[in-house]
């Protein structure tokens, strides 16, 4: 695709400019591979969303025993349903250790401090930036979970890209555009990069009937590390 497209050069995009520029090639590059990995993530998100709502309506008008689903096309079946063999209803059972009001209230509160805090280190970075990445992130987050398992390949960088290009033509050049497209930036591919992960642990921990919990523990640990690791060797070289 990409020869062809340089054959435009001078139609599509200025001749005079390096391949290697946002104005020429590389553009087409970055956001063709967006838009197909964005397109087909939205789209099993929606699929996924779907089903999910149907089965809680079905659920919810008391219906859910008539239902042909299978517990893999239902994801509102019982946990523990006696269709899944014996090592599936345990992995459920480890896979259930975390629940969900600990996810979304721990995202809501890191969300919270992210909003609080970043704007104090970066001034151009205003706090209902911060607010919109982290309503968008969840769904970039799936995205890109589904595409790491698909290809074994994180396009973390990829939605950094698009972080910088909306919230820096959002603030604009004149309000310090480019620092807070890179702070953006930081804050969408830490998110979206995380989410694949994780989700790449949990599915192993699954696999291997491990704790949930202590790998998310260990998760933090790192983490916590990394935040004191990190500004020291910036601080000491």
């Amino acid at each position: 695709m990409w020869p062809l497209i340089e054959t435009k050069k001078g139609d599509w995009f200025p001749a005079d400019v390096e391949s290697s520029s946002m104005h020429g090639l590389q553009a087409y590059k970055v956001f063709i591979a967006v838009a197909i990995i964005l397109g087909d993530g939205l789209y099993n998100f929606c699929k996924v969303l779907s089903r999910t709502l149907s089965g809680l309506f079905v659920q919810l008008r008391g219906t859910s025993s008539r239902a042909s689903l299978t517990i893999e096309e239902d994801p509102t079946a019982s946990p523990y349903s006696p269709k899944q063999s014996y090592d599936d209803q345990r992995r459920t059972r480890f896979f259930y250790q975390i629940p969900t009001w600990f996810a979304v209230g721990g995202y809501i509160i890191i969300a919270a401090t992210s909003t609080a805090i970043l704007p104090h280190m970066f001034h151009q970075l205003r706090w209902y930036y911060i607010l919109v990445i982290y309503i968008c992130a969840p769904v970039l987050a799936f995205c890109n979970a589904y595409g790491a398992g698909l290809t074994d390949w994180s396009l973390a960088s990829t939605y950094g890209k698009l972080a910088i290009f909306t919230i820096g033509a959002w603030a604009g050049s004149e309000h310090g555009g480019m620092l807070a497209g890179l702070a953006a930036c930081g804050v969408m591919m830490n998110i979206v990069s995380t989410a694949s992960d994780l989700t790449q642990d949990f599915k192993t921990g699954y696999l291997t009937l491990s704790s949930p919990k202590s790998m998310f523990v260990s998760q933090v640990i790192g983490t916590a590390m990394g935040c004191v690791v990190s500004p020291c060797v910036f601080w000491l070289f």
